[in-house]
C-alpha cells in the first residue's frame, strides 16, 4: 500500500501513540481522521500538525464504545474522500488496581475496559470494512500491549482486554484475507501523559530507570517509535497478516522487568 493519498482513520488520536500515528500517516501523505472522546484541545493540535504536512483532515469526536460513533467515524472518512484505507485502532482505557486484592476490581470495571479495549475495535473494524473492500482492500492495525505476553499492565481487566484484542487480531486477519490484513503491535512501557497518569509520577520513573537498566536498548519507548512499526504494518509489507509485533526495546529477552511474587 502506497499512503500518499489513501485516507486513514485513527482512533485516540488526540495524544500519545494515536497522535504520533496521525501525524505519520500525515507526512506520508495520507489524509487522516483524528478521533477522541474527551481531549478536545489536544486533538485540534494534532489535526493542526496533520493540517502542516498538507493534507486534509477531519476530526470526529466519538467514543468507540458506542456503535454509532464508530459508524459516524467511518461515514466522515467516506463523506469527504470517498474512501477508507487504512484503519488504526489505538483508543483504549483502563482501571488501575491492586493485582494481589482482586477485590479491587468489579464485574462493571472489566465491563467497561472490555467496551473499549476489545469491542470498540470490532466495532470499528466492522464498519470500516465495507468501504475498505470498495476501495479494493486495506489495513487494519491494533494497538495492543505486551502485557497480554507478560501477564503485567495496570489492572487484570486491562491486561486481559489486551490479550482478547491479540486473539481478536488473529482471527481477523483469517476472516477479512486476502483484501484485508490485520495485525497489531505490542507496545512495552511508553513515555506518554496517559501512562504517566496511570502509574504516577513516582511509580514511572522508579520503571523508567529500571528500564533503563534492564531493557537491551535501554530506554522506554517514545510513541514515535510505536508510530513506525504501526506505519510500517499498514504500508510496508502486502503480505503480512496476523503479526502480533512487539514493540518493547528488547526487554522480554532479558526475562522482563520483574516477577510478581504474592504478598505476605
Amino acid at each position: 500500500m502506497k499512503l500518499e493519498g489513501a485516507v486513514a482513520i485513527v482512533t485516540g488520536s488526540a495524544t500519545g501513540v494515536g497522535a504520533a500515528c496521525a501525524r505519520r500517516f500525515a507526512q506520508r501523505g495520507a489524509r487522516v481522521v483524528v478521533n477522541y472522546s474527551r481531549s478536545a484541545r489536544e486533538a485540534e493540535e494534532t489535526a493542526a500538525d496533520c493540517r502542516a504536512a498538507g493534507v486534509d483532515v477531519v476530526l470526529v469526536q466519538a467514543d468507540v464504545s458506542d456503535d454509532a460513533a464508530c459508524r459516524r467515524l467511518v461515514a466522515a472518512a467516506v463523506e469527504r474522500w470517498g474512501r477508507l484505507d487504512v484503519l488504526v485502532n489505538n483508543a483504549a482505557v483502563t482501571r488501575k488496581s491492586d493485582p494481589f486484592d482482586l477485590d479491587t476490581l468489579s464485574a462493571a470495571d472489566f465491563q467497561d475496559v472490555f467496551a473499549v479495549n476489545v469491542v470498540g475495535p470490532y466495532q470499528m473494524v466492522r464498519a470500516a470494512v465495507p468501504a475498505m473492500r470498495a476501495g479494493g482492500g486495506g489495513a487494519i492495525v491494533n494497538v495492543s500491549s505486551t502485557s497480554a505476553f507478560t501477564g503485567g499492565g495496570s489492572s487484570i481487566a486491562y491486561t486481559s482486554s489486551k490479550g482478547a484484542l491479540n486473539a481478536m487480531t488473529l482471527a481477523l486477519a483469517r476472516t477479512l484475507a486476502p483484501e484485508i490484513r490485520v495485525n497489531a503491535v505490542c507496545p512495552g512501557v511508553i513515555d506518554t501523559r496517559w501512562m504517566r497518569d496511570v502509574l504516577g509520577a513516582e511509580t514511572y520513573a522508579a520503571l523508567e530507570q529500571r528500564i533503563a537498566q534492564t531493557a537491551p536498548m535501554g530506554r522506554v519507548a517514545r510513541p514515535d517509535d510505536v508510530a513506525d512499526a504501526v506505519l510500517w504494518l499498514a504500508e510496508g509489507s502486502d503480505y503480512v497478516t496476523g503479526e502480533l509485533l512487539s514493540v518493547d526495546g528488547g526487554i522480554r529477552l532479558s526475562g522482563g522487568l520483574r516477577k510478581a511474587a504474592p504478598r505476605n
